[in-house]
């Protein structure tokens, strides 16, 4: 899918992280990728993050998947919402969806929730850390966009949902199929079917927050710390209190801590291992067998393409003379040559054809045999069988 009439560059100076966006449908040819009862099928299975959320009267109630199968017939006529998230480690057809807003760099990409409502149903008003774009597949939606939120915003009580107590509108749309909403971080909105079928595709993005940061760089650079790393101070003289911090002492102390932080070469190596961590660690999706770097050259120098795990997250950081560090679902490959080149050519595309003289690279083959053997990684024919 892609979209065929946005303006990239105007929208990333008047709008990202700045107000809310209405994209009336921008696509070629807007065709929904999911049907509902599939949505459904993927709420019943374990390993799948879904929630259900049912509203009887002003009361909004949540259930937390996996759900079973006749919970859906139990549900009734009343207003209900049930959403999935990472739909697209699951259905091809909605990882697709991402690719049109990779303007934003991979490693802000979170996942695609998907909802699926009926007549009435939303979660309410509420606010997220995170840019989205509400993607609009089946039926209608209304949404109410209000202002920017923060820690201060009054909640309403509920042990589920940070619902806003006070939400005040400021823009008023009703979404139908092909249509987009743009939702900046921390914005006020809430969205509500307006039909039956209704279904939406929240394309998130996520951004690490500053003590999330500064604890796992700190973390990691403590765990290499040697225990006898101690303050010293072979050059004390009296003074005149002993019970003073001295200022000396404290810049002292102080500059043990940021000389042991500093480290910006290993600070970027920590980071792409950090952010590309896979969205759900416990997923095992390596397969059953290592594949062997034969089976790799036979299958390279035929031509196969090579397909990444839509649930793998792939990035990379330039290092000097062309090497790069290749980073994929935790781990980090220091690439050369050949295999810096197909590192770059892994995160620009899901897809891949190698060039089948690189067969005989054996830093090209034992990187591809490596990522097929994490599950991050594999060849399109060998998938479809």
């Amino acid at each position: 899918m892609q979209l065929a009439d946005f303006d990239v560059d105007l929208f990333l100076r008047d709008y990202w992280q700045k107000r809310p966006l209405l994209i009336r449908n921008p696509w070629k040819a807007w065709r929904n990728p999911l049907e509902p009862d599939e949505l459904a099928g993927l709420a019943c299975e374990e390993g799948v993050e879904s929630r259900l959320i049912t509203r009887a009267g002003d009361r909004l109630t949540m259930e937390s998947g996996p759900l079973p199968e006749s919970r859906f017939a139990e549900l009734g006529s009343g207003p209900w919402t049930l959403l999935v998230q990472a739909v697209d480690h699951h259905v091809p057809e909605v990882a697709a969806l991402i690719e049109p807003f990779r303007f934003v760099p991979d490693w802000r990409i979170d996942d695609v929730m998907v909802s699926y409502a009926t007549d009435g149903g939303g979660v309410g008003p509420h606010f997220d850390q995170y840019d989205v774009f509400l993607v609009q597949g089946l039926g209608k939606r209304r949404w109410r966009v209000g202002p920017r939120c923060d820690a201060d915003t009054p909640l309403l009580p509920h042990e589920d949902l940070r619902l806003i107590a006070d939400f005040e509108a400021t823009g008023d749309w009703i979404l139908e199929p092909g249509d987009i909403l743009y939702v900046p971080p921390c914005f006020a909105h809430d969205g509500v079917a307006v039909s039956d079928d209704c279904m939406t595709y929240s394309v998130g993005f996520r951004a690490p927050s500053r003590a999330e940061l500064i604890e796992g760089w700190s973390e990691h650079q403590a765990d290499a710390l040697a225990e006898d790393d101690r303050y010293a101070d072979p050059d004390l003289t009296p003074q005149g209190n002993p019970g003073e911090i001295t200022a000396a002492s404290i810049d002292r102390l102080h500059a043990m801590v940021l000389e042991a932080l500093s480290d910006r070469d290993g600070f970027a190596r920590w980071f792409g291992l950090h952010a590309s961590q896979p969205k759900y660690a416990e997923a095992d999706w390596r397969p059953e067998e290592p594949i062997g770097e034969e089976t790799v050259r036979a299958l390279l120098a035929e031509g196969a393409p090579l397909c990444r795990n839509p649930a793998s997250r792939f990035s990379f950081i330039r290092q000097a003379e062309g090497a790069v560090l290749l980073f994929v679902d935790g781990h980090c490959f220091d690439c050369m040559g050949d295999a810096a080149s197909l590192a770059e050519g892994l995160c620009a595309d899901s897809t891949l054809v190698v060039e089948p003289d690189l067969a005989s690279s054996a830093p090209v083959v034992a990187l591809i045999a490596a990522l097929i053997d994490q599950g991050s990684l594999a060849f399109e024919d060998e998938d479809e069988d």
